[in-house]
């Protein structure tokens, strides 16, 4: 296909899975658009130029990916505080260079022993409203953030421990200059002033923090401080567990903490075409559904590539309801659900009309179909080192600001509502239900891409929410079958199918293709589909780095 029929063909849908509650994902606040990064060396790719410039000062003082990517992490917890930070949690790829091995790292959190499976039912049995399980105690999970850190660093770091902390620590104190995206977040946000710390960090006087003033946060200082000097346990254990236990007031416990674990896991890895593309495995679904939805087209026509990928995504988003939770817990059937027979049977369901909703596959067990929200409150970095080591990082507090408590200068995390609501359906348990110790279902995939002799192609991620799983899938079909540079990948208008109403992405070309897609069957939405793709590519020459100009990051390599 010629060049530009490539692009237009890319100006298509995203859906919404009919069991999600609809609540709009974190908000869109205007674009900025970029031209593709180059650097001859190293590279960082964040959700805001402080963070990128934290990484790469990292990489210029010698450090690997994994220091790079941990400090761009710990500034991104201070500036981008609605998405990420200490108190969340995330998933972490490596790729090693001289070993050509890809690990996944699992910093997801836990669910407080005590939990059960109606955490999210109200006193009629029926799920309770999404804010009134978001703001408060009970959706707060053991964050996972500083022990993954702490794995990483031990398997990947270079520099010490304490070095990567002092560029989040000089903002801390020295203060930052507040984003149009932060206070715009801020200003839309009536939850979060309720909490008196945030209320006087970043309403002072009773209104948000103006774009531009110097923002201090010395409580996250003094947080960082302590880490930097004791290590993660201070965390875990000790003043700042107490300090977190009593602020969520709920019955997560010290002991919750303490045993909370980081998992080094096996990454996920699949062929599509010339490559292998890796990516986590559970409790995470972003690379179960991403490889699905690349080998369902693999064989396809993709010149009808609206209608395809779509009802790519309507299969894969099926079987995700359906089956996909946190193995330590349930048998997930992934070798099932990536069987090559498998797949090539699900791709022969599509046909010249929607589907409209999918059926799961006969795969594995009859759980239960889930319900619960899906408010999406994700960063994600990508890193290249001077030695091609790379991080594909996907770090979240789940809904923006989480669940609106302000602790040590950091946001605590409402990731248990991504477990279903209803912890049962039609008589069947459900596999994501709440159960003390699990790990909820996440979107998040961070990917590693690989070429047939396992060098390192690209790294790349999202956040976005369940919406995820599509935007990286399209962005790396942009990269790879049609050769675009990343900030073009990143940059198409966003698409893709949750098993439900196709929605097209607003105040792009894609809703020119309302009528189209509707006299196939689809039922179209339009609405805003913010993502926040950073994406590094490996060329002969060099890197090349793109950042969504939907949100404000940026890239930074020398």
């Amino acid at each position: 296909m010629k060049f530009a029929r490539l692009i237009a063909l890319l100006l298509w849908p995203l859906a919404v899975h009919a069991q999600d509650v609809e609540v709009a994902p974190e908000a869109a606040t205007g674009r900025a658009e970029r031209a593709v990064a180059s650097a001859s060396r190293h590279m960082v790719v964040a959700a805001h130029p402080l963070a990128a410039e934290a990484g790469r000062q990292i990489l210029r003082q010698g450090g690997s990916a994994v220091d790079a990517a941990m400090a761009a992490a710990l500034v991104l917890g201070l500036v981008e505080p609605q998405s990420s930070g200490l108190g969340g949690g995330g998933f972490l790829l490596h790729f090693a260079a001289k070993d050509a091995a890809v690990t996944s790292y699992d910093g997801r959190e836990t669910a407080p022993m005590a939990a059960k499976p109606d955490r999210f039912l109200g006193p009629d049995g029926q799920p309770v409203a999404f804010f009134d399980a978001v703001v408060g105690g009970r959706s707060v999970g053991v964050p996972g953030m500083v022990r993954l850190l702490e794995l990483a660093h031990r398997k990947h770091g270079r520099l010490a421990w304490a070095q990567l902390f002092e560029p989040a620590l000089r903002l801390a104190e020295d203060g930052f200059p507040v984003s149009d995206r932060l206070h715009s977040l801020l200003a839309d946000d009536s939850y979060l002033r309720r909490n008196p710390a945030a209320a006087e960090l970043y309403y002072p006087g009773g209104k948000p923090v103006a774009v531009g003033s110097i923002l201090r946060n010395r409580a996250y200082s003094d947080t960082l401080r302590l880490l930097a000097g004791q290590g993660a346990d201070a965390f875990y254990r000790g003043a700042v567990a107490a300090a977190l236990v009593r602020a969520a007031g709920s019955d997560l416990t010290q002991a919750d903490l303490a045993a909370y674990r980081a998992v080094e896991r096996p990454a996920l890895c699949r062929p599509y075409r010339v490559w292998l593309i890796c990516g986590m495995g559970p409790p995470s679904s972003g690379g179960v559904a991403v490889a699905q939805i690349l080998a369902i087209l693999e064989p396809l026509d993709m010149g009808d590539f609206a209608h395809v990928f779509s009802e790519a995504g309507r299969l894969a988003y099926a079987d995700r309801a359906r089956y996909l939770a946190d193995s330590d817990f349930v048998a997930v059937p992934v070798a099932g659900l990536l069987d090559r027979d498998y797949l090539r049977a699900r791709a022969a369901l599509i046909g010249e009309r929607s589907m409209g909703m999918a059926p799961a596959g006969e795969i594995g067990p009859a759980w239960g179909q889930p319900q619960g929200p899906d408010v999406p409150g994700t960063t994600h970095l990508s890193v290249v080192d001077g030695d091609g080591n790379g991080v594909a990082l996907t770090a979240s507090i789940e809904n923006s600001f989480g669940a609106r408590i302000l602790v040590g200068g950091m946001l605590l995390n409402n990731q248990l509502t991504d477990f279903s609501f209803r912890p049962e359906q039609g008589g069947r348990p459900v596999a994501n239900r709440v159960e003390g110790g699990k790990r909820p279902l996440s979107a998040m995939a961070p990917t590693v891409v690989l070429d047939r002799d396992r060098r390192l192609v690209a790294v790349l991620g999202s956040p976005g929410g369940s919406f995820i799983i599509n935007y990286v899938a399209k962005t790396l079909i942009g990269l790879l079958d049609w050769h675009l540079d990343p900030q073009a990948a990143v940059d198409l208008p966003n698409l893709g199918s949750r098993n439900g109403p196709t929605v097209l992405e607003a105040g792009t070309p894609a809703e020119a293709l309302r009528p189209a897609l509707e006299s196939r069957g689809h039922q179209v939405r339009v609405t805003d589909l913010t993502s926040g793709l950073h994406a590094i590519v490996v060329t002969p020459i060099g890197l090349l780095g793109g950042a969504d100009s939907r949100r404000e990051g940026a890239a930074a390599g020398d």
